[in-house]
């Protein structure tokens, strides 16, 4: 269980700071109508990445292809 969690953790810092650095591209290089709708999709996606992420921990849900969690 205490591996399970470990690489969760580092998995949810990975996928953190790969979606924050796709917001700080987004805010640099692309033009203002389109700025607001490509950083809310990136939300959107590390919400649902997320929730498989915390679904997968407690074994209920598909998993992330091989880093399945439960």
């Amino acid at each position: 269980m205490i591996t399970q969690l470990v690489y969760f953790v580092l998995y949810l810092v990975i996928v953190g700071a790969i979606l924050g650095l796709l917001i700080y591209l987004v805010d640099q290089f692309v033009p203002q109508p389109f700025h607001r709708i490509a950083r809310m999709v990136i939300i959107v996606l590390g919400v649902l990445i997320l929730i498989l992420m915390l679904l997968s921990l407690i074994g209920e849900g598909p998993g992330l292809g091989r880093l399945k969690f439960g």
